[in-house]
């Protein structure tokens, strides 16, 4: 076997490894920070109690006067609940957006079939029902001013293709000069109905996979990655939010 494909399949396994970890990480993180969140939240409803019999007090010491119980409630505690508003920049929005779409897929809910190619010894899993067909590599028209993941423009029956550089946009932190020698890209991918395709080295087969043969993910940081199939260590596109960060030109390390 041809030792630079070696050495990058061995670099594909410590990268999916490094995701695992970083998942267990996220989950740590996650489960402190609901932790704190509910911290604040008893100790908001403590303070709206307080608030509550301070009212209740009030008005039964000064009958007089014509207070509507319900409304200062209502006024007091809007007033506490109330938060700053604040200056979210269009990238932040893009990932909240994104991390969305992660949760409203009803594909998960039961069997689907995947797709499965390798690129440089990685190996990538597509759901079918988001998979908008597969062509041979053919001429590709490189564009100025794009990213450099961005391999050009590829026509296929009239249709304008943006084929990318699946191996540089996945791993840029991994892809040298060496690694971009031993890839031989021969398929393009399309991603749903998008004009996005993403270069493949070999169709490997189709698989129908239960939702608990996945491993899924639910991250801002990765929201490309829909998770990880357990029995080949892979990863499982998430394919709409590939295609909006491909539209807005961002490469895995910008996200």
């Amino acid at each position: 076997m041809d030792k630079s494909l070696t050495a990058s399949k061995k670099l594909m396994k410590n990268y999916l490894s490094e995701l695992l970890t970083e998942d267990k990480e996220d989950l740590i993180e996650q489960k402190a920070a609901e932790e704190e969140k509910l911290n604040k939240l008893l100790q908001k409803a403590s303070a709206a109690e307080r608030v509550n019999e301070t009212i209740a007090n009030t008005v039964i010491s000064n009958k007089s006067t014509n207070i509507n119980i319900d409304e200062q409630k209502v006024e007091l505690l809007s007033k506490s609940n109330k938060q700053p508003v604040k200056n979210t920049l269009p990238k932040e929005e893009d990932k909240n957006k994104l991390k969305a779409k992660n949760t409203n897929k009803t594909y998960r809910d039961k069997s689907f079939q995947a797709m499965f190619f390798d690129v440089a010894g990685l190996t990538i899993a597509v759901p079918l029902v988001e998979l908008g067909g597969i062509h041979n590599v053919d001429k590709i028209t490189n564009l100025m001013g794009k990213p450099k993941w961005f391999e050009g423009v590829m026509l296929h029956r009239e249709e304008k293709i943006n084929v990318v550089d699946t191996a540089l946009w996945v791993m840029p932190e991994k892809y040298n000069a060496e690694l971009r020698k031993s890839i031989n890209y021969q398929y393009v991918i399309m991603l749903s109905d998008s004009s996005w395709g993403l270069q493949a080295e070999n169709l490997v087969d189709t698989v129908t996979l239960k939702p608990e043969d996945v491993k899924w993910v639910s991250s801002a940081k990765r929201p490309w990655l829909a998770g990880l199939v357990k029995d080949r260590m892979c990863a499982l596109l998430e394919v709409e939010s590939l295609i909006q960060l491909l539209n807005n030109g961002i490469d895995i390390q910008q996200i």
